[in-house]
């Protein structure tokens, strides 16, 4: 692994995506980029093992969305897994605050030592399933990325939020089916297409805003 070609390429991709990030968040990234590559060699945290498609398809493709999240006071991202796209948008967006939730002890465990290791302070996690959680207030923002489906997702989190959050879930595309089996009565949506540096292949982001 070239730590130096990791680093000109997300130097490259934050440039390429507008954003303007300082060096101590630059080294954030490559350090959860590192702890990554590290506990996917033995505990199979993602499917993709070459470190610099790991940069354009985990780190790049989360940064995506930050110009569309912004400093929010509070967000959720519903199955996190390795943290994704949840830990590098908390380092990209130091104002937010991050609840990362996952399931799975594995990889709520690699998420907690990414957090100690590389120093950020805007972001908790916890282990359980959507369904089972219950936080003391409704989320500004909610983010998913992978989920099943459009209509899953707001019936999974509609516990967790309030008229005025938005939902936001990361997508290969979106087809008319998934989009007309969501409620239009309660449900709102807008597809952006995102251009994500060293993805080909393609990504939208689809956001959901609750009628009121």
């Amino acid at each position: 692994m070239n730590s130096g070609s990791l680093e000109t390429g997300l130097k490259s991709g934050i440039a390429e995506l507008g954003l303007s990030l300082r060096e101590n968040q630059i080294g954030q990234l490559l350090d959860y980029l590192e702890l990554l590559i590290k506990w996917n060699r033995h505990y199979n945290l993602t499917a993709i093992t070459d470190p610099h498609k790991m940069l354009s398809h985990h780190l790049l493709d989360s940064l995506s969305i930050a110009s569309y999240i912004g400093n929010s006071d509070n967000a959720l991202d519903v199955g996190s897994g390795a943290g994704l796209p949840g830990i590098p948008l908390a380092i990209a967006l130091p104002g937010s605050s991050w609840m990362l939730l996952d399931s799975n002890g594995k990889k709520t465990r690699f998420m907690l030592q990414a957090i100690a290791l590389c120093g950020i302070d805007n972001a908790q996690v916890v282990k359980c399933r959507v369904e089972g959680y219950h936080a003391p207030e409704p989320f500004d923002v909610v983010v998913s990325r992978a989920f099943a489906s459009l209509a899953n997702f707001c019936q999974s989190v509609a516990h967790l939020v309030e008229n005025g959050t938005r939902l936001m879930t990361m997508k290969t595309g979106l087809n008319t089916r998934e989009a007309d089996a969501l409620d239009s009565r309660y449900y709102e949506l807008h597809e952006t297409h995102l251009t994500v540096p060293g993805v080909a292949g393609k990504r939208s982001l689809v956001i959901i805003n609750k009628k009121t």
